[in-house]
């Protein structure tokens, strides 16, 4: 993982020793650089970006809620756990309110703003021209996803007072391409070492792939063969490969994964905030792992999409389902009954009791970390990989009839799962098999809409409207803000 530290010492001392001052105790010291004399160098400049990224580190904190919006997450009521004003139902039924769940969207909305102001300042500040272009790239990776999640959105350029402009969503989309393809020359090559964490040449190429995939979404016009471009620039390279085993990706120290394009680094002690297993577990399964504290009991995915794995895949070993043994090997209960997690929930609202705590399969793709002694995790959040790649540019090329270049990119992806290659392809069964893949990855919502099936109805949850399809713009934002119109539909 990438660290950057910097310690300035400043100080005055005055000391009283038998109530006679010492006048002149000041310390000169010669290997401290000054505040105001730091970032002269390219050196010092690269070092000055890192704090940057602690805001990069929190995309998995603002998407994990989020992804209850899609049929591969949902957070039922369990008795009187989990349900906070309803506001996960609301999430899982797409009847969220602008009004009553403005604290859900402007928290999101605040991340990604906050994020461009503070890397807007520092570029005020950056004259190395590679520096820069690094954090442009990363300026313009929060507005695409400002523009994924809100539609019409800020293009904020610089530091300034002004009240700013809402631009249309394919006006971001131009933007944010103008802005990754300025700078792509100057970005780096490097992968792994002091580049893990950071936006290389092959991040940029990840970005503008996510968008040219989702641009028929976005614009109104599909630009698919530019995805095929970008994400041959990353299978090319050689500098990525498939990890041998899935699981890999997700282990406590995954920062060693060939397959990892971008990630956000965690460590326990040091930088906190990755904690799925405490929104996931069984309060038990504190006995399990030897956690400090009992989890949550909350975040479990629907039956529906746990059926969509066969059992000779080795995904479907992300989830935890039947009999729980605590670390000693002991079968747990839950009250008097045995601790079998159960696939099926039977109600998104359920009474107090085992049914409602034992109901829905629960995520271990993400390495459980035992005997640890908080709860927060060191895994590394995974936000793009190689698997994707391939799968995105196997669509790609099915959407433009290149069927055959399609099943050896998808099928790539299906033998390493264990599971027999496709032998024909549906725009269903590709959205499936990304189902699959990278669930709870934080792409669902994104290819539900891009596959047309963002609005259908799935368990708990009656066919919604189209205009879902986008967050409503804050309602805090809009007091703040009298340039700023609301989304349609809200």
């Amino acid at each position: 993982m990438f660290r950057f530290n910097i310690l300035v010492f400043a100080g005055c001392t005055a000391l009283l020793i038998a109530s006679q001052a010492c006048t002149d105790l000041s310390e000169r010291t010669f290997d401290v650089i000054p505040t105001d004399q730091f970032g002269n160098t390219p050196a010092q400049q690269a070092a000055l970006i890192g704090p940057l990224y602690n805001s990069l580190g929190d995309y998995f904190g603002n998407y994990n809620e989020l992804n209850t919006v899609t049929d591969e997450q949902v957070v039922p009521t369990r008795g009187g756990d989990w349900k906070d004003g309803d506001n996960w139902k609301r999430l899982h039924e797409h009847t969220w309110s602008p009004v009553q769940d403005n604290g859900q969207f402007n928290g999101r909305w605040n991340w990604i703003y906050n994020s461009i102001t503070s890397i807007n300042q520092q570029l005020g500040t950056i004259t190395d021209e590679n520096t820069r272009a690094e954090l442009r790239a990363l300026r313009a990776f929060f507005h695409y996803i400002a523009m994924d999640l809100f539609g019409n959105v800020i293009i904020a350029e610089k530091v300034g007072n002004a009240t700013p402009e809402q631009k249309t969503r394919t006006e971001v989309f131009n933007w944010v391409e103008k802005e990754l393809l300025e700078v792509y020359p100057r970005m780096s090559e490097t992968v792994g070492g002091a580049y893990y964490g950071r936006f290389n040449k092959y991040v940029v190429d990840m970005i503008l792939a996510k968008m040219y995939l989702n641009a028929q979404v976005y614009t109104g016009t599909p630009q698919w063969q530019k995805a095929i471009d970008r994400l041959n620039t990353i299978i090319n390279s050689g500098k990525f490969s498939l990890a041998g085993n899935f699981f890999d990706n997700f282990r406590v120290q995954n920062q060693g994964s060939p397959e990892i394009i971008l990630a956000t680094p965690f460590d326990n002690s040091k930088r906190g905030g990755m904690n799925i297993q405490m929104r996931t577990l069984h309060y038990d399964h504190k006995l399990t792992y030897n956690l400090p504290a009992n989890p949550w009991n909350g975040y479990a995915t629907l039956a529906e999409f746990y059926n969509t794995f066969s059992d000779q895949d080795a995904r479907k070993n992300m989830w935890i389902v039947g009999q729980q043994f605590d670390a000693a090997g002991n079968p747990l209960k839950d009250g008097d009954l045995p601790l079998v997690i159960t696939p099926e929930i039977p109600a998104f609202e359920m009474p107090a009791g085992p049914v409602a705590r034992l109901a829905g399969a629960r995520s271990q793709k993400y390495e459980i970390q035992r005997n640890n002694p908080t709860n927060d995790q060191s895994n590394d959040f995974v936000i793009y990989r190689l698997a994707d790649a391939y799968l995105m540019r196997g669509e790609a090329y099915f959407r433009l009839g290149q069927t055959a270049n399609a099943l050896a990119d998808i099928n790539r992806i299906r033998t390493r799962a264990g599971v027999p290659a496709f032998t024909a392809l549906t725009l269903d069964n590709i959205l499936a098999e990304r189902g699959r893949e990278l669930a709870w990855e934080y792409h669902r919502r994104q290819d539900l809409i891009r596959f047309d099936q963002f609005t259908r109805a799935w368990r708990f949850k009656p066919a919604s409207q189209k205009f879902r399809e986008l967050f409503p713009i804050p309602q805090d934002q809009l007091s703040l803000n009298p340039r700023l119109k609301q989304n349609p539909g809200y």
